[in-house]
């Protein structure tokens, strides 16, 4: 039996607002994160992703009222993500509302966390949170950084990803900074090199600008699609992604 493919809007979150913008740079306001998360579950969206994009950069938690606001909105799985340093953090996370916790540049710093993390709530709840960018400084050609795509690292990607799922990452979220906001279509090698080595979902970020980008990923090896710019601006909806997949011979729920 196949699985259906989930399709996830994405609310970066900044300052309490949902903001976005190209390789993760000129954020601009896009609304209220509940209004949206209230009009992506309504529209039928499998989950939602809640990223606090600047906590890490300010070093301090993510905004706990803003998760509960949009959880009390919802009735889908919620994965938060950013300022997350610890297994307190993702236990006030869980409390908040949220069901699965994104980890990026903490897991960078001290990789035990994400075994912390799985050993404490389980893989199914941890999301390793990609921020790729192509380079020639590493064998596979990607590399991973931190910070909201601020701080380049020495980890190839493909590397820190096969190390993160035995450490207990019990999903990837890859997220194309090279390709992100820029509507122009998913990375599809990135994908692809990400299905080759993972024996966990993969959620495909980063590019998408029409409906016809949507099926490529999946068939480039993503279990699920991610994307923002699209949904805040109403040039696309959930049902017009997920119209297109079903036509692409996807499965998708109603």
């Amino acid at each position: 039996m196949s699985v259906a493919v989930r399709v996830i809007p994405c609310l970066d979150v900044a300052a309490g607002r949902v903001v976005k913008g190209v390789n993760f740079q000129n954020l601009r306001d896009q609304g209220d994160p509940v209004e949206l998360a209230r009009k992506y579950f309504e529209q039928g969206a499998d989950e939602l992703t809640f990223l606090d994009v600047t906590a890490t950069v300010d070093d301090r938690s993510t905004t706990y009222d803003v998760v509960q606001a949009t959880a009390e909105q919802v009735f889908i799985p919620l994965t938060v993500g950013g300022g997350v340093r610890s297994a307190e953090d993702v236990a006030r996370l869980l409390g908040s509302g949220a069901d699965k916790i994104g980890v990026n540049s903490a897991a960078i710093a001290r990789p035990e966390l994400i075994a912390d993390i799985a050993d404490r709530f389980g893989a199914q709840v941890l999301v390793l949170s990609l921020d790729v960018k192509r380079s020639a400084a590493t064998p596979s050609g990607f590399v991973v950084t931190t910070h909201g795509g601020r701080t380049e690292t020495e980890l190839d990607a493909l590397d820190w990803a096969r190390r993160a799922i035995e450490l207990g990452a019990g999903e990837l979220l890859v997220n194309s900074i090279d390709a992100d906001g820029t509507k122009e279509g998913f990375d599809l090698e990135l994908i692809r090199e990400m299905r080759a080595i993972s024996s966990v979902p993969v959620i495909a970020s980063g590019g998408a600008g029409a409906v016809a980008d949507f099926a490529p990923a999946i068939e480039a090896g993503a279990d699920a699609v991610l994307a923002a710019s699209v949904f805040h601006s109403g040039e696309l909806t959930i049902g017009d992604v997920k119209e297109a997949l079903a036509q692409a011979g996807r499965e998708v729920r109603s």
